[in-house]
């Protein structure tokens, strides 16, 4: 029996979906984002309605599709074999690849498979593909994997734990941040779209509805803002950038943590996006200095150092503390309008280029009919900084603003790789302050609780 139309008040909108680096993730404190779980809820607003997410495992997705107690199912899905269970329009298109350890010879034809073995998640579209090719390949081995996400398996792969792992292509550039020596081969299948289910007996106006939100959302933007949210950042470190990162979390982070644990309860910062700033700007090398002046692990210029109170830019605890609460103080300066992550990008832009060249880049965007809350638009704007036809009418001169995309970009990635092999910081006991020096700190320093 088909659920009632979702009404405010009285029927909330029911989405099926399932967790994943595509769909939906919850973060350390229970927080839940991602691109198809933030879709649900854009589309749920326009409706007036709340979400109810029921989470599935992928395994179990079948049968849960096939009870129809649900408006809609969102999990990176294409449309399915049964006939009755109606579906969008495609949101996006995919299809499925082989990964690789890059230190095996990769494989360039099908046939290749005979004899292998090949990984994939238990219940997923690579499974079934996979499954599929079994029919047609003598002796290719599936196994499916019930433990861990699609990373914990890629992961596996790129410590030589399995040879072979089929998955959705568009999981490549978020993969490569985590698994450097991960390479794509062989296409496993065609392109197929992806959709939202409406099962088998949609409510009529329901399906109308969303047909036209994602109709509206390619064509308005809002769906490319969303895919810029969360992949936009993904392309920029190569594979040499990550290795080096991932060896430096284990050779020089564990001297600097309890730093970054200090500054997080001063300023209230994930210490890991501290650290990840801190990465980028001098590769944590507590005694860096650059041609321009400004030293020391968050390559603080002089004129901050002071306003900060930063008696030596050279001890990483003063700069780490310092620049964090710096970064609170340029996202302090943006507009209330602006909202994470948003914010957070927009000021390490700041962090780099300066509050008055920054101030400059919003200028231009709202010449240019732009919204300079958003980063998605302004990471378009910034490099504007550089061209004569903009700077020349600006006080503030010209700016490197397209170095302050890739630096914020950077950091989101180097984030991403703390964020999966590094534990949050939940609480401070006594204990942990006084390991980490809080005790007698000086005028400025306080806790922010």
């Amino acid at each position: 029996m088909p659920l009632p139309f979702p009404t405010p008040a009285q029927h909330d909108l029911v989405v099926l979906t399932n967790s994943g680096p595509l769909t939906r993730v919850a973060d350390d404190n229970g927080n839940v984002n991602g691109l198809e779980h933030d879709l649900a809820e854009a589309f749920a607003r326009e409706l007036g309605v709340a979400v109810k997410h029921v989470v599935v495992p992928q395994e179990e997705m079948d049968a849960y599709l096939a009870r129809g107690n649900y408006h809609l199912a969102a999990g990176w899905l294409s449309p399915v074999a049964d006939r009755q269970i109606q579906a969008t329009p495609p949101i996006f298109q995919t299809h499925d690849v082989l990964a690789q350890n890059d230190a095996s010879l990769p494989l360039t034809e099908l046939d290749q498979l005979s004899g292998k073995t090949v990984h994939a998640m238990a219940g997923s579209r690579q499974a079934t593909n996979l499954h599929r090719l079994a029919k047609t390949i003598p002796e290719l081995t599936v196994v499916e994997v019930r433990e861990g996400d699609i990373l914990d398996l890629l992961e596996s792969l790129g410590n030589s734990e399995v040879e072979l792992v089929a998955m959705d292509n568009n999981l490549e550039d978020i993969a490569n941040q985590f698994v450097p020596n991960l390479r794509t081969s062989l296409t496993l299948s065609e392109e197929q779209p992806i959709v939202w289910l409406l099962g088998p007996h949609p409510n009529p106006e329901l399906a109308a509805r969303a047909n036209a939100f994602i109709e509206r959302i390619q064509l308005d933007g809002t769906l490319a803002k969303l895919e810029d949210r969360y992949f936009g950042h993904v392309r920029r470190l190569n594979q040499a950038d990550v290795i080096k990162f991932l060896g430096e979390i284990e050779t020089t982070l564990p001297d600097l943590r309890k730093f970054f644990y200090a500054a997080e309860v001063i300023s209230g910062i994930d210490w890991r996006l501290i650290a990840a700033v801190a990465y980028h700007e001098s590769h944590w090398d507590a005694n860096a200095t650059s041609p321009t002046g400004v030293r020391g692990i968050m390559m603080l210029t002089e004129e901050t150092a002071d306003r900060m109170k930063v008696s030596n830019r050279l001890n990483p605890r003063e700069s780490i503390v310092a620049g964090a609460r710096y970064i609170n103080q340029l996202k302090e300066m943006q507009p209330d309008e602006a909202r994470e992550p948003d914010r957070t990008w927009l000021a390490l832009a700041s962090y780099n280029i300066g509050p008055g060249h920054f101030n400059a880049a919003r200028t231009i965007a709202r010449q240019l009919g732009a919204d300079p809350t958003a980063w998605f638009e302004m990471k378009r704007i910034l490099p504007l900084l550089a061209k004569p036809k903009y700077y020349e009418r600006l006080k503030s001169g010209r700016a490197r603003g397209g170095e302050a995309v890739i630096l914020v970009e950077n950091i989101r990635s180097y984030y991403d790789i703390l964020v999966r092999n590094e534990p949050a910081l939940q609480s401070i006991s006594s204990k942990m302050e006084k390991m980490i020096g809080l005790q007698g700190d000086g005028p400025g320093l306080k806790l922010k609780r």
